[in-house]
């Protein structure tokens, strides 16, 4: 029986790309730097993977490590390398930007949106900076172009912020997919789907060691 749910791999590079797609991944998430949690690839890596791979490719857009407070030039730095996955074809973008107050910036948040579309959008781990990533789902959903969050209920691992992820789950109905992670590997994928029976689950680990 196929299963059910999309395994998101969470990459770095073209060979760890190739590598989770022969594995058994449904999808990447393509990043450069995973000891900094994930920057955003150069133009060239996104070209290679999006040329070599079959299966869709998402690409993180987060211009530097740290918080998820952007300045206007790194919002500027947001929106081209948005234009440039467009320009390349890829699957989708991956963002999150957030205000000092811990609240997501809704404002600036749609105008990527906007710009990445028809390419669909995951908003990542920024939601668990906030102080209600719960409700903050709700203006989400408005959001024409959302489709996918990506959270680990504010824990290191899956088992951690279990309860919150199901909560968010919950509240995003079947508006958007809330993807689980937080060290969701080859081993336990099977005890995390059958927790949270999510449609997405995303993991460095998700298919195996690349």
């Amino acid at each position: 029986m196929e299963n059910t749910y999309i395994k998101e791999a969470c990459v770095e590079g073209l060979q760890q790309a190739l590598h989770a797609e022969k594995q058994g991944a449904d999808r990447i998430e393509l990043c450069a730097r995973l000891d900094l949690d994930g920057l955003t690839p150069d133009f060239e890596t996104i070209k290679e993977v999006k040329a070599s791979c079959n299966i869709p490719v998402r690409v993180i857009i987060r211009p530097r490590a740290g918080d998820f407070e952007y300045s206007d030039d790194e919002f500027e730095k947001m929106r081209l390398s948005i234009a440039l996955c467009k320009l390349i074809g890829v699957e989708g973008v991956v963002i999150g930007i957030n205000k000092s107050d811990n609240v997501m910036d809704l404002p600036r948040t749609e105008v990527l949106v906007e710009l990445a579309k028809p390419m669909k959008v995951t908003i990542h781990k920024a939601i668990d900076a906030l102080d209600n990533p719960v409700e903050t789902i709700k203006e989400l959903i408005k959001i024409e172009g959302i489709d996918t969050i990506l959270t680990s209920g504010k824990g290191q691992t899956w088992q951690e912020g279990q309860e919150l992820i199901r909560r968010m789950m919950k509240k995003a109905g079947d508006n958007l997919v809330i993807m689980p992670c937080g060290k969701i590997t080859q081993l336990n994928l099977e005890s995390a789907h059958n927790f949270f029976n999510a449609k997405a689950y995303h993991g460095k680990l998700i298919v195996g060691k690349l």
